[in-house]
Parts: C-alpha cells; sequence; structure tokens
C-alpha cells in the first residue's frame, strides 16, 4: 500500500468528537500515527469532510438473502414461510454467480462504512450435495468478492448437518451438508487465510448440528484460535423442539458442549431465560444482535441490555439485508429496547458505535481493526454532517447524530489498509454498483 495521509474534520478518538485529526497510513496498511487539533488538512493531505469513525463491522451476513430483498415483503407469513423462498433462491447459485452477486453486495457495504463482513457460509455443494471439484469453490468466490469489492472478510464456515435435530436434511438442505462433522471439518481445514480475509467456524445452530458433533465444531476454532459463530434461540420453536429432544435450552446444550467462551459470538439470542443470560455472559460469549432482520422476520425483541450487563460484549449484523445500515441497527438496537422497557438512553452512541466497530472486528478475528489509534488497521469511514439529516446538531454532538439520523446514505468516505475504497460516495473499484446489484439479484431469482 502507498502511505496516504489524511486529515479528517472530526474523528471519533477513544468515544470522543475531536476537530481537526491527522491520520497517517504506512505501507503495511495499518495506521502511523494520529494527531488531533490540525486546523488545516496538511499539504498533500486527502481531506475528509465530517465525522471519521472506525470502519463498520457487518458481523453476520448472508450475502445471497440480499437477493430476498422486497421479494419477501408481499403478503404476510412466518420465519418459516420466508426460509422457503431463501431455499428458492440458493438453489440457483454456483460459484460463478454466487461471485458475481456478493462482489455487489460487498461493494453496497463499503458504499455504507463497512470494511470488514462476517460471512456466516453454509452454501458448501452442488445443488443435490455433490461437492464441487474444488470442494471450497463456493467459500473461495466469497473471499474473491470480498477482494474485489476492497473489504475484508472473516468467512464463517458453517456446519449445517441436519434439518433438525438429528433427521437427514431436506432435499433443498443437502448443499449445505458435508455428512456429519469431521468431514465438515476436513473441508474447512483447506481454506486458507489471506491479507484481506481470515477463516473461523459457525455452528448453523443447535438443531442443524447433532448434540454429539457440537465439540467437534467447537474443538476445530478452539485449536486454531479462531471465531465460533451460532445462531441461537432465534425462534421459540427452536427452544422448544431442544427441551424436548435434549432437556437443555439450547444455551444450556451448548454450554454443555464446550460451545460457549470468549471467542464464540451467539447471532440473536431472542429468547433465553435468565438462566441462558447468566450462562452467555459468565463465559463472555459475544452477542449479535440483526434488529433490522430480527424485526423483519417478527423474531422479536432480544434481551440486549441484560445480555450486556451479565458480561456478553453487543455486536452487530446485517444478516439477511432487509437493508445493509450498521448506522441503523446501532440505532434500532437502542431503540428496540427503549420499546421493550418504555426508557430511554440504555446505550451512549459512542458504545452503540463501539459495538458497531472495534467489537464488531473483534468477534471476526481481526482485534487490531476497529480503532483509530497507531498500529491498527487503517480501517476507517466518514459519515457527512451537512446532508438532510445531519446538518444542524453541533459538532460536538457528531456521534449522536451519525447514529440517531445518519443513515449508509450519509456515507462519504470509505478507507480499507489506508486505500481509498468509497470516495466521496462512489465506490472505486464497482463504479456501477447499482446496476451490478439489478443484474445480480434478478438471476439469483430466475427472472
Amino acid at each position: 500500500m502507498t502511505p496516504q495521509t489524511y486529515w479528517a474534520e472530526h474523528a471519533l478518538l477513544d468515544g470522543i468528537v475531536e476537530p481537526g485529526v491527522v491520520i497517517e497510513t504506512a505501507s503495511d496498511g495499518r495506521i502511523a500515527a494520529v494527531r488531533a487539533g490540525a486546523e488545516d488538512p496538511p499539504v498533500g493531505a486527502v481531506t475528509l469532510r465530517g465525522l471519521t469513525i472506525p470502519g463498520l463491522a457487518n458481523a453476520h451476513s448472508h450475502a445471497f438473502h440480499r437477493a430476498l430483498r422486497g421479494t419477501v415483503q408481499v403478503g404476510s407469513g412466518t420465519f418459516w414461510t420466508w426460509r422457503e423462498i431463501m431455499y428458492g433462491v440458493a438453489a440457483r447459485l454456483t460459484p460463478e454467480t454466487y461471485f458475481a452477486l456478493a462482489r455487489a453486495v460487498y461493494a453496497e457495504m463499503a458504499l455504507a462504512g463497512i470494511t470488514c463482513v462476517g460471512e456466516f457460509h453454509y452454501l458448501h455443494h452442488q445443488p443435490d450435495g455433490t461437492p464441487y471439484a474444488d470442494p471450497n469453490a463456493m467459500g473461495e468466490a466469497l473471499i474473491s468478492a470480498a477482494a474485489e469489492a476492497g473489504i475484508r472478510i472473516t468467512l464463517l464456515d458453517t456446519a449445517y448437518l441436519s434439518s433438525g435435530f438429528g433427521a437427514a436434511p431436506d432435499p433443498h438442505q443437502r448443499r449445505f451438508s458435508d455428512g456429519d462433522a469431521h468431514a465438515w471439518a476436513v473441508r474447512a481445514s483447506a481454506l486458507t487465510d489471506r491479507a484481506h480475509a481470515r477463516t473461523g467456524a459457525a455452528i448453523h445452530s443447535v438443531r442443524a448440528v447433532p448434540a454429539e458433533q457440537l465439540a467437534t465444531v467447537a474443538e476445530w476454532a478452539h485449536d486454531r484460535e479462531a471465531p465460533l459463530h451460532v445462531h441461537l434461540s432465534e425462534q421459540t420453536a427452536e427452544n422448544d423442539a431442544c427441551l424436548a429432544a435434549y432437556g437443555l435450552t439450547p444455551a444450556g446444550l451448548l454450554a454443555e458442549h464446550g460451545v460457549l467462551g470468549p471467542r464464540t459470538t451467539a447471532v440473536h439470542a431472542t429468547h433465553l431465560t435468565p438462566e441462558d443470560i447468566a450462562l452467555l455472559g459468565t463465559s463472555g460469549t459475544t452477542i449479535c444482535m440483526c434488529p433490522t432482520t430480527e424485526r423483519d422476520l417478527a423474531d422479536g425483541i432480544g434481551p440486549a441490555k441484560s445480555l450486556d450487563l451479565a458480561g456478553s460484549p453487543l455486536t452487530l449484523g446485517s444478516d439477511s439485508h432487509a437493508v445493509i445500515d450498521l448506522l441503523e441497527e446501532a440505532r434500532a438496537m437502542e431503540l428496540d429496547e427503549r420499546l421493550h422497557t418504555r426508557t430511554r438512553g440504555h446505550w451512549t452512541a459512542a458504545r452503540l458505535l463501539r459495538a458497531a466497530t472495534a467489537d464488531g472486528h473483534a468477534s471476526l478475528g481481526w482485534p487490531e481493526a476497529g480503532r483509530l489509534e497507531p498500529g491498527a488497521l487503517a480501517d476507517f469511514a466518514t459519515i457527512a454532517l451537512d446532508s438532510v439529516r445531519t446538518v444542524g446538531p453541533p459538532a460536538r454532538l457528531a456521534a449522536e447524530t451519525a447514529v440517531f439520523a445518519a443513515t449508509n446514505a450519509d456515507v462519504r468516505h470509505t478507507i480499507v489498509s489506508g486505500r481509498h475504497i468509497v470516495r466521496d460516495g462512489h465506490h472505486q473499484l464497482v463504479p456501477h454498483t447499482p446496476a451490478e446489484l439489478a443484474a445480480t439479484v434478478s438471476r439469483a431469482l430466475g427472472a
């Protein structure tokens, strides 16, 4: 990378908005120096007007779900009927078409200030379950797509072995399954990290991985010191079935098989008992809240504040991509809690931005990202403070403005490894992102 100097009109440093911040990047893609109090840009510096924050981490993504936006809003239904439409999209994807779709989706993320994505990936094989010549062809397509879109990725390779508590996969789930956890581990072990890509593991859910195979996935992640993610208690039906099958809640089952812990992230965690919350908090398990998906699917409002108080770090994800807007996810977590409790002010704006940046990166295995300080990865984004949504408040309230008023449309710049990926709202690597999304989504829908 070519070293570059940026001058941020305002920047969020340790949760405080500072004016006139110089950020110098080094050839290794890290931040070399940060200096506040510079009234004017140094000679040759790139000017970033607005509020510059660490790059946003989208801790939970299913890239192919982007094709469902709008389509699944017709009529009523439940999570389970939504899932049937999702299967239809999944069945049509090939490594080539998935690469094209994901490239456009990741470009949309970069335009929203996202510099790293956690891709919860389970479309492993051909539709009938036969492996591709390269068993990781679909995962490699996602890794390549992220590279071409200019963002980082943690490929959370997912074990998805059962249609429910030991039952064989349904026909539309065959391409998800490796047969058993050992075969999953063999295939996942062939994936390699790159400068922009790291590999983690995922357990799709307690219904999709038999209890006796949970430890295999957990041990794979533990041995590699890799992130481990899992869908947890998204639906009450899953809780009821787990209790019937094992006499334990999903959180209790995961705890019994060594899945919980500081490198584990539980996604959704919507329907928990007080005992579940204590298990997650005392184990240091991170929680990924996905409010726009949880409300889109009518899942419910999870106990985010109780989990926070219990000791679980909080992160955010756009999941099914009803929208791709981490500022909206941050805002929604606070506002949903207000609806649930009828009280205001559960988290500060700076704390919500930490969930969307440093804590999200840590959950994805990038602890060196998510901060504007020397030695950190040079990943950051700038939010306009002069749009119709954000103009008006004083600059000292820029963090509050960003979280409670701005949207993805207000992201002006995105820098990854010191490289200017989005400049003045235009993607430099995928310049026709809307057209690419239109074409690839149409193909995924079979239109």
